[in-house]
């Protein structure tokens, strides 16, 4: 059987991986946080016809001869570049500019660690109050932050380590903002300022090696390396922007010009098929 019609059948699998990533990545333009797909192509293993030989006394060397047995995928990355940032004027809705994420777990983590937290990160900040007045997404995670002295605003410490918890803003509170720092004060029933605590900014040694879990959420991998918790602005970390939605960084110009390539890809491959099976066909008639 012809190589070239293996080759051919390698690079259909690959241009249908391809556009399965280009198609949700344009089905998730409008997703707040989210991070495209890339696909990257390798080359498979080549067949070698003959060795390359050193040159001898009378002799030049000689390349090897090798033929190709078509591609196999690289790699399909998650680009974590900087999406734009939409106004929404929502005191609820944050955004991060610069590095980090933020953290949502599936319960108030009283009393563990930062490590031991059953935790997920996301860049998508649109925030809700349920009815106790605790922040969370809108899948009922809670919004993991530091807490603050109520009265000075100093992270409040346990045995050298900083005190973990949920935002809560109480139900009868006047008013409440929350400050680039990631600040989140409101203003009592009875008119006094009060801290409620100080949104986390989580990061990683390798952000791309994070895995997508669904829900605008991402997990750890063992390439991620480990979540390093921290303030904005501390350690690299970036700000909080109160009032704005990160968008997706999904270019559609880019996509549609990705798609047509996919496009094009694939008839080449198919062409390959076909032209191998005529080839075929003709060594098939050579007996009548």
């Amino acid at each position: 059987m012809l190589r070239s019609m293996y080759s051919g059948i390698s690079g259909m699998k690959n241009f249908q991986t391809k556009l399965d990533v280009i198609g949700n990545n344009i089905a998730n333009v409008n997703t707040f946080g989210f991070k495209k797909g890339r696909v990257n192509f390798k080359d498979m293993i080549s067949q070698t016809v003959a060795g390359a030989s050193s040159p001898s006394a009378t002799l030049g060397g000689v390349n090897a001869k090798q033929v190709g047995l078509g591609s196999t995928l690289a790699a399909i990355d998650t680009i974590h570049t900087q999406g734009s940032l939409q106004t929404t004027g929502r005191g609820l809705d944050l955004a991060i500019s610069g590095d980090g994420y933020f953290v949502v777990a599936p319960n108030q983590a009283a009393g563990t660690t930062f490590e031991n937290m059953d935790k997920n990160f996301t860049r998508a900040g649109n925030f809700y109050l349920d009815t106790q007045g605790n922040l969370v997404n809108s899948d009922g995670m809670y919004l993991q932050g530091y807490k603050l002295d109520t009265e000075t605003g100093a992270i409040v410490m346990d045995g050298g380590n900083r005190t973990l918890g949920i935002i809560n803003i109480p139900t009868n509170a006047q008013s409440y903002s929350i400050s680039d720092k990631g600040e989140v004060q409101y203003v009592d029933a009875a008119g006094n300022l009060t801290y409620a605590g100080q949104v986390i900014i989580a990061k990683f040694p390798n952000a791309e090696g994070l895995e997508k879990a669904g829900s605008n959420l991402f997990a750890e991998s063992n390439n991620s390396g480990a979540a390093q918790a921290s303030a904005p602005y501390e350690d690299g970390a970036g700000s909080v922007v109160a009032g704005a939605l990160e968008m997706s960084n999904v270019d559609l110009s880019e996509e549609f010009t990705e798609m047509i390539v996919t496009q094009r890809g694939f008839q080449a491959n198919t062409r390959i098929i076909t032209t191998s099976d005529e080839i075929l066909q003709e060594l098939v008639n050579l007996k009548r």
